[in-house]
């Protein structure tokens, strides 16, 4: 009898368990979300678009091959892995992207492992070791970014040898990428000694109409913020931009802003790079002369001040001559030394 029971309870528990889902679950909140409400996963010919609810939230299902998927929301991108049967969300800010992304549920260790090692670099390569240009200090805040990438596989413990690899192999990229980065830096400081006469731009359109060159603000100091409206290390400095704006309002110095806002950058459409420009300096009540560049990074003044990566901020003399080529950012406390300096 006790073994006829024990076979029925059997029988039961086979029957009750769970047959392993076709499809992979996502869910998650993005919070002060793009207008356009969706999130777009893809990779290869894959392709889902999910539709978000009115606060931020989504979720729905995948049906898709085990692996590396990326995802958009507005003009931000991310990377999450994704497997059949899994349950998986994200949360975080479309203001602040990448620093508030948080992965939960299954392959968390690997999503969270893999942001966080991309944003790893932030603690140590700091602008200032930029602006100093010291090789020890770069050498010291090398070693301590292997170090801190370390402590992250210990804290992300459930990640597979696969993904190990590749964020070893992305450790050894970006260490590559800011040793070239620091000799681009000490090549824009020989390229734009102080007293050089500035590359000039002429007729950039304004956003409060007609349009600006560099020669209607002779008499004043110019600085100058590169930026574009996809730029998420740009627009974290605008309320910085703010404050500097402010306090200096009536001081002898410009403050100029000019958006390489691309095509490429809005699905190929040079209207609506100009218009995504036209909008955001609307809704963020962004101050100065707001300047958006004829031709992006293909623009003369672009060029010839070397721009191929932003933010980028310039400081130019009443003369029109250069003060630096590769000024601090308006979060740096060494603006606010320079523009003492000056006197400004």
């Amino acid at each position: 009898m006790k073994k006829f029971i024990f076979i029925l309870c059997t029988i039961a528990l086979v029957a009750c368990k769970e047959e392993p889902k076709n499809y992979a679950t996502l869910s998650g909140t993005i919070t002060n979300a793009h207008d356009n409400k969706t999130v777009r996963i893809f990779k290869d010919s894959y392709e889902k678009i999910i539709t978000m609810n009115d606060d931020g939230s989504f979720s729905d299902t995948l049906n898709i091959e085990e692996g590396d998927y990326r995802f958009k929301h507005g003009d931000e991108y991310g990377t999450i892995y994704l497997k059949n049967n899994n349950v998986s969300s994200f949360t975080t800010d479309y203001e602040d992207f990448d620093s508030a992304l948080i992965f939960e549920g299954d392959g968390s260790d690997i999503n969270n492992l893999s942001i966080k090692s991309y944003l790893l670099g932030d603690d140590y390569f700091t602008m200032d070791l930029f602006y100093d240009l010291d090789n020890n200090a770069l050498e010291k805040a090398i070693a301590d970014y292997k170090s801190g990438f370390e402590n992250l596989k210990v804290q992300y413990k459930n990640v597979d040898s696969l993904h190990l690899a590749s964020a070893d192999k992305r450790m050894n990229s970006q260490i590559e990428s800011v040793e070239n980065y620091f000799n681009y830096k000490i090549g824009l400081k020989e390229a734009f000694p102080q007293g050089m006469p500035s590359p000039s731009f002429e007729n950039y359109e304004n956003h409060k109409g007609g349009t600006t060159s560099l020669s209607d603000l002779k008499g004043k100091y110019v600085y100058i913020d590169v930026w574009a409206t996809w730029c998420g290390p740009c627009k974290r400095e605008i309320p910085s931009l703010k404050k500097v704006e402010e306090d200096y309002k009536d001081k002898n110095i410009a403050f100029v802003s000019i958006s390489v806002d691309a095509p490429k950058r809005h699905s190929g459409s040079a209207d609506k790079a100009h218009e995504a420009w036209k909008k955001m300096v609307a809704e963020k009540e962004l101050g100065g002369v707001q300047l958006i560049a004829d031709k992006d990074y293909d623009s003369d003044f672009m060029k010839a001040y070397q721009v191929n990566s932003i933010p980028r901020f310039l400081l130019i003399d009443p003369e029109g001559n250069i003060v630096s080529g590769d000024a601090p950012r308006p979060s740096s406390d060494r603006l606010i030394e320079l523009f003492d300096s000056l006197n400004i």
